[in-house]
Parts: structure tokens; C-alpha cells; sequence
């Protein structure tokens, strides 16, 4: 502790210098109370504190750009059962050790010629990843020393990503994480809508009765807004709560919650009929959120300008997901082009492994998703469609769906939906520019359109 501190007034006095060069690896360090100790001892503590610190005191924030998204599969347990949940094999077994995870973070570290993005996104996931809070803490502690012993390029620009269903937000561990790291945190919540729709599919595991987690997670999103007050949820839509769509994001904005990132499964569950209903809820939710004004400072990513439209074959041809421009890691030390390939994420596929921590990437195994486009992987309806601009995929759904063991096979379980979600999208923006343009408020509106973020794979 005395170290700490010593270091700590060491950085504070030099908030003025990049944070790389604030106290050098290989010298002699004074220390508060006349003590000498070689910097090596202490450039752990340095290298955890100073990220933050300096931040602070210097109004550094994250640098936006393209940026690696690394996955910590910390654990495959979670305290509920949602009953849309793509993870169907959850257990209490497969936990992420410190010493595969360290292996991980050594191999990525290492290899800058190969891992050259500005930023990066370490994401840690589950089952529920705050279950593992002590070995996040440590892992994060870890990749922030790595990172400035070795002058990475990574050491300024970098998050550590979250997304949980919140339960134990509130617990002293996940408190201390976030005080420690609150500058370089992006934490999302899981609340997905009213009570009776939250209820109906976030339920708690085990048997007997059913429990709904509501009640557990809504106590915390004060908590969890005044951290974050940026802070966006994302909700999911199956089909037995499309009929709350309306009612749930009108709710999520009156708890404080600004930015609803809203999606429909990608797994074909849907039913005939699902589609009229789904346009019907969005119609509805559109005409509140206009009549209300809650698109001045609010959002739900269901209504998109961008969506909609044809798309060109050659200039519109990118892969929607990010697959193989992402790395996952599981507990046995396996490296996946996403979390969605993972064996505990598919329902009749083999996992496609790319790699593992002790002989790296395999980069022949990880070539087939770097080729991934539109057009390679969608049937014709698809490359024709009048208005495919928007509509979703997945590739670890598009993978488990195919007919065969390829991934060049794209699942179109949701294009009723999507297109439902274009004829309400038009309405909206046609109702929302009308009323503008007849109130003289259109130019103020487009030069004060609220930023948010794209909606989460």
C-alpha cells in the first residue's frame, strides 16, 4: 500500500507527460519516506494506476476508430435461464483460469506486426462475466501493466467491455473494479423492458417455479446510470413478447435509460403472423415517441434512416458481423473467430476452433471469414431485395442453420420481420420530418441530432 501510494504521487506529479513516459522501467525510483525500490518492483502498480489516472488529470478519453475486439470467455454460468438465450450449453464448470487467460494476453501482446489495430476492446463475457470478478480484475490489472512494460501501442487507446444482467452490479468487488477502471469502462445492462415482458424470458435458473429477475436488475439502474450516464441496453424480441415492444421501450426511457438498442432473434422461432404484429407495435411505439419528443435526446435502433434500401453488389458488398476480425478465448485455451462458434453457443455444429494459446492462430483456419462478403453467402432474394439495407445476420446463427458444416450460408429466418421493421421505419421518418419541416424545425433538429452507438452484434 505505501508503494502505491508513492507511485501515485509520483504520477500526479507528472501529469504533464504521456502516460508511456511518466516513470521509466529500468531506473531507480524515489519513493515516498526516502525509500529506493528499482521501478521493476513497482511498475505493476504504476502501470494499473496510471491509465486512469492520468486520464483524469489530463481529460484524455478513448480514441475512436477501428479497434481488435478480444473475448474472455471467463465463465459458461449465469444465475438465470433466459429462455431466448443462443448459449445452450451453460454450465458451472468451464471456468477461464489465470493462467490461460495470462497466455492469451502474452501471445496478443507479443505479436504487434499482426494485431495492428489503433484500439482495442477487451471484452469479457459468460454466462455472467461479473460472477468472475475477482480473476477480471486481475486479468485487467495484468493487460494494463503489459501494455505500458512493453510501450504498446494499445496503452492509450483501449475499453474493457461488459455487457451483464446486472444482479450483482451493486457488490462491493464489481464497486471497486469499476472506481479502479471508470475511464476506460463501457458496461451495458441487460433490462428488457417492462416487468411483465423482463419476466416473461429473463427468469432465474433452477427448478420449481418460475422467477422473473426484474425486481433485481431495476434496483440497480440508478446505480448504473449515474456511472454511466451514456449508458445504452440492449433488448431482445422473441416471439412471445412481441405484443410488449411499445409498452418496454417507452418504459426503459422513463427509468432514465436514453439509448434502447433493440434487436429480433436471429433463430428461426418466428410465427405466421409475427410479422403484422411486430409492424403494428412499432407503428405504435413511432407515434409516441414523435408526439412525445423523445426523439430529441432519446433513441431506439429499430428506427434507422439507413435502413431499408438496395443495396449495390459491388460497392455494399461487406460482411455485416465481425467474425475472424474478432478473437475469442475459452477456458481450455481455444481461440474462436467469435464467441458464436464457441461449442457452448451451438445448437447442432461442430466448434470451429482457429487456434489455441500455445501454438497461436492458425491463420488458414481463420481464411474463410476474412472472405466473407454479402453476396458470397446470400441467396438470390437477398442480393435482389429492394430493401436490404439494415437486415441483420449472424454468422455463428448462419453457421448452425446451414444445411452443411459452412459458413458461407446465410440464414434469412428474420427477412419477414426486417421487412415489417422497414414499412415502420419509413412511417416514422416520414411522420418525424413532416412534423418538423411544419413546425420550421427541421435544420435545428439535423444540427442537433443526438449521436449514438451502432446496435450490438
Amino acid at each position: 500500500m505505501a508503494v502505491r501510494m508513492a507511485v501515485l504521487d509520483l504520477v500526479a506529479g507528472h501529469a504533464h507527460m504521456d502516460a508511456k513516459t511518466a516513470v521509466q522501467g529500468h531506473v531507480m525510483v524515489l519513493v515516498k519516506g526516502g525509500v529506493r525500490v528499482p521501478a521493476k518492483e513497482v511498475v505493476q502498480v504504476v502501470a494499473v494506476d496510471i491509465a486512469t489516472n492520468l486520464t483524469k488529470q489530463t481529460g484524455r478519453s478513448w480514441q475512436h476508430g477501428l479497434a481488435k475486439n478480444v473475448t474472455f470467455i471467463v465463465t459458461k454460468d449465469c444465475q438465470l435461464a433466459c429462455k431466448y438465450c443462443y448459449l445452450v450449453g451453460k454450465n458451472d464448470k468451464e471456468r477461464l483460469s489465470w493462467e490461460v487467460a495470462k497466455s492469451a494476453i502474452d501471445y496478443i501482446l507479443s505479436r504487434e506486426s499482426i494485431f495492428t489495430e489503433s484500439s482495442v476492446i477487451w471484452d469479457f463475457i459468460g454466462g455472467e462475466p461479473f460472477l468472475e470478478i475477482e480473476l477480471i480484475d486481475r486479468i485487467c490489472d495484468y493487460i494494463k501493466t503489459e501494455m505500458y512494460r512493453l510501450n504498446h501501442h494499445w496503452f492509450n487507446s483501449y475499453r474493457f467491455s461488459f455487457s451483464t444482467n446486472g444482479i450483482n452490479y451493486d457488490s462491493p468487488k464489481v464497486q471497486e473494479f469499476i472506481s479502479k477502471n471508470r475511464q476506460h469502462l463501457s458496461i451495458g445492462i441487460t433490462i428488457d423492458g417492462t416487468k411483465r415482458k423482463h419476466d416473461l424470458n429473463r427468469i432465474w435458473k433452477g427448478d420449481g417455479p418460475e422467477r422473473g429477475s426484474y425486481n433485481d436488475v431495476v434496483r440497480n439502474i440508478p446505480k448504473w446510470l449515474q456511472q454511466f450516464p451514456d449508458g445504452g441496453t440492449k433488448v431482445t424480441i422473441s416471439s412471445a413478447d412481441i405484443a410488449y415492444i411499445k409498452e418496454s421501450v417507452l418504459h426503459l426511457y422513463e427509468l432514465g435509460i436514453k439509448e434502447v438498442n433493440i434487436n429480433v432473434v436471429f433463430e428461426d422461432v418466428w410465427k405466421e403472423g409475427d410479422d403484422t404484429l411486430f409492424e403494428q407495435q412499432l407503428l405504435e411505439l413511432a407515434d409516441e415517441i414523435i408526439d412525445k419528443d423523445y426523439y430529441y435526446d432519446h433513441a431506439c435502433s429499430f428506427f434507422a434512416e439507413y435502413i431499408g434500401k438496395p443495396l449495390d453488389s459491388v460497392k455494399d458488398n461487406g460482411n455485416w458481423c465481425g467474425a475472424g476480425r474478432m478473437l475469442a478465448v475459452d477456458a481450455a485455451g481455444n481461440f474462436y473467430p467469435c464467441t458464436r462458434f464457441a461449442a457452448y453457443s451451438l445448437r447442432d455444429k461442430k466448434p470451429i476452433i482457429i487456434g489455441n494459446v500455445r501454438d497461436g492462430i492458425d491463420f488458414n483456419k481463420l481464411r474463410p471469414f476474412l472472405t466473407l462478403d454479402r453476396i458470397t453467402q446470400s441467396p438470390q432474394k437477398c442480393r435482389e431485395c429492394e430493401v436490404a439495407s439494415g437486415c441483420a445476420w449472424c454468422q455463428g446463427e448462419n453457421y448452425d442453420a446451414a444445411d452443411t458444416d459452412t459458413i458461407f450460408q446465410r440464414s434469412t429466418a428474420i427477412c419477414k420481420m426486417h421487412k415489417a421493421r422497414v414499412r415502420a421505419n419509413n412511417y416514422y421518418w416520414n411522420k418525424l420530418f413532416r412534423k418538423l419541416e411544419m413546425e420550421g424545425k427541421r435544420d435545428e433538429f439535423e444540427s442537433n441530432r443526438p449521436k449514438h452507438n451502432s446496435p450490438i452484434c
